[in-house]
C-alpha cells in the first residue's frame, strides 16, 4: 500500500486497517484500500441474500400491493442502518397516456454526517413484469450468474445501495454532509409520480449516483437520449362518402396534411428525431371519417430540443387544410435527455481512478446512444455531477427467462461505490 494510504481517510480506525492487496500487474496504480476491499468481499453473500429477498417480491409498476410490500422491506433495511426514512406516496403526478390511476410509492432515506458534501444515490424497485411471472423466473444462482425476475433492472441497484450504505456504516465513515437515498416504484412507466421528487431532492446535491446496471462491461454513462411522445387528434364531421361527402369534414385529409407538414421537424444531424408511428382513422368505407389520431416517437440529446419541438408542434397545427377541422397536439416528455457536464466528467474520472486500484478498466460513455434514465430528472436542476451505471453488470433486462447479474462484479462495484462516496465527501472530485 502507498505510504499515504493510512491518512487518506482520517475517520478510519487505523488499528483495523489490514495490509493492502498487491497488484503485481498494476504497479503504476495505487493499491486498493484494504479495509474497504475486505468489507466488499464480506458483503457479497449478504448482497445476494438481499437480491433473493427483493426478487421474491413481485413488484410490477402497476402492482400497488407488490410495490407497497417491497417498499416496506427497503424502508426497513435503511432504518436498520440508522437512516431517517420515509415512504412517500406520489402527489404531484405527471399524467401521460399510459399513467395508471394510482402510482407506486418511493422510499427516501437520509443519513447525516459531519461534513458538508451532499451525495445522493438513486435506483428503482419496480419491474416490467406482471403478477404471477415469478414462478417462471425465481432467484437462482448458476455459476457466476444470479438470475431472477427484475434482478438486473433494477433490483441489483437497490441491493447495491443498501450494501454500500452498510459498508460505510461498518467503516464508521461520516465525512459527508448528507447521504440521501431515493428508491422509486414507477421508473418502468417513465416515473410519473417520482420525477418531481427526484428533481427537487437532487437540485442541491453535489453528486448524484444512479444505480442502473453497468451493462455487460461496467461502463459509466454520462449521457442518454431523451424520450418523448406526441399525440395528434383531428376532429372532423362524418357524412355519406358517396351521397354527400361535401357535408363532411374529412379528418383523414386533415391528419395527412398535419403529418406531412411535420415531417421536417426531425433534425437527425442534431440527434432530434420525430417519427409518426401509429394512426387510427375511420370506421367504414362509405363514411367520411370524423376522427383521426396519430402517435409519434420523439428522441433528443438536449433538453432544449424537446422544448423547441413542443413549440414547433403547437405552431404547425395552427395551419389547417380544412378550416372546420379541430386539431389538437399533445407532447409528453417521458424522459428528458441526460447531458454530460464538466461536473459529471470529473466524477466519472474519479470512478476510473478507483477502478484502476483494482486493476480494472472502465469506459465512460459521454455521448448518448439511446435509452432513458431517472438520472436525467436528477440532472434537470442540479449543478452537481450526475453519473449513471453504478450498478452491477448483467444482461437480459425485460426478458422472460434470462435476466441475470454477474456475481463477480459485486465486490468491484461495492468497492467502487463506497470509495466514490468517501472521496467525494472529501472533495476529491471538483
Amino acid at each position: 500500500m502507498r505510504s499515504d494510504a493510512l491518512v487518506r481517510y482520517p475517520s478510519f480506525r487505523p488499528h483495523v486497517l489490514v495490509v493492502a492487496l498487491a497488484l503485481a500487474a498494476s504497479a503504476a496504480y495505487a493499491a486498493p484500500v484494504a479495509e474497504v476491499y475486505t468489507l466488499a468481499q464480506q458483503q457479497q453473500q449478504p448482497l445476494l441474500d438481499t437480491l433473493r429477498d427483493l426478487v421474491h417480491i413481485e413488484s410490477g409498476s402497476k402492482d400497488i400491493e407488490g410495490l407497497t410490500k417491497i417498499a416496506a422491506l427497503v424502508a426497513d433495511r435503511f432504518k436498520q442502518l440508522g437512516g431517517q426514512v420515509q415512504v412517500l406516496q406520489p402527489s404531484d403526478v405527471y399524467r401521460m397516456d399510459d399513467t395508471p390511476e394510482k402510482v407506486g410509492p418511493m422510499v427516501q432515506a437520509e443519513f447525516k454526517g459531519k461534513g458538508t458534501r451532499k451525495i445522493m444515490m438513486i435506483a428503482h424497485m419496480d419491474t416490467v413484469y406482471l403478477r404471477g411471472m415469478l414462478k417462471d423466473q425465481p432467484f437462482r444462482i448458476d455459476g457466476e450468474r444470479a438470475y431472477g425476475l427484475g434482478i438486473s433492472d433494477d433490483k441489483q441497484g437497490v441491493a447495491a445501495i443498501i450494501h454500500t450504505v452498510a459498508m460505510l456504516q461498518k467503516l464508521q465513515f461520516k465525512d459527508y454532509g448528507t447521504l440521501t437515498v431515493l428508491i422509486n416504484g414507477d421508473e418502468e412507466i417513465s416515473s410519473p409520480g417520482a420525477r418531481s421528487t427526484i428533481t427537487r431532492v437532487a437540485a442541491d446535491q453535489d453528486v448524484v449516483l444512479s444505480f442502473e446496471g453497468g451493462g455487460t462491461d461496467g461502463s459509466l454513462r454520462l449521457a442518454t437520449s431523451g424520450i418523448g411522445a406526441a399525440y395528434l387528434t383531428v376532429e372532423g364531421k362524418s357524412s355519406h362518402a358517396g351521397a354527400k361527402p361535401e357535408d363532411g369534414v374529412n379528418a383523414l385529409y386533415e391528419l395527412s396534411h398535419q403529418l406531412l407538414q411535420m415531417k421536417d421537424l426531425s433534425k437527425p444531424e442534431n440527434g432530434l428525431k420525430l417519427n409518426w408511428t401509429v394512426a387510427q382513422i375511420g370506421t367504414n368505407r362509405n363514411v367520411i371519417p370524423a376522427l383521426a389520431k396519430a402517435q409519434a416517437d420523439a428522441r433528443a440529446l438536449k433538453v432544449s430540443d424537446f422544448t423547441a419541438l413542443q413549440t414547433a408542434l403547437q405552431d404547425k397545427v395552427k395551419n389547417k387544410l380544412l378550416p372546420d377541422a379541430r386539431v389538437q397536439v399533445k407532447f409528453e416528455v417521458r424522459r428528458p435527455p441526460l447531458e454530460a457536464t464538466a461536473a459529471s466528467r470529473s466524477v466519472a474520472k474519479l470512478g476510473q481512478a478507483i477502478y484502476e486500484e483494482l486493476g480494472l478498466p472502465m469506459k465512460v460513455l459521454d455521448v448518448a446512444t439511446g435509452g432513458g434514465t431517472d438520472a436525467a430528472f436528477a440532472a434537470l436542476q442540479t449543478k452537481g455531477g450526475v453519473v449513471e451505471g453504478m450498478g452491477l453488470s448483467g444482461y437480459g433486462a425485460h426478458s422472460n427467462n434470462a435476466e441475470y447479474v454477474q456475481i463477480n462484479t459485486i465486490v468491484p462495484r461495492l468497492y467502487l461505490a463506497t470509495r466514490m462516496v468517501m472521496d467525494l465527501s472529501q472533495g476529491k472530485a471538483k
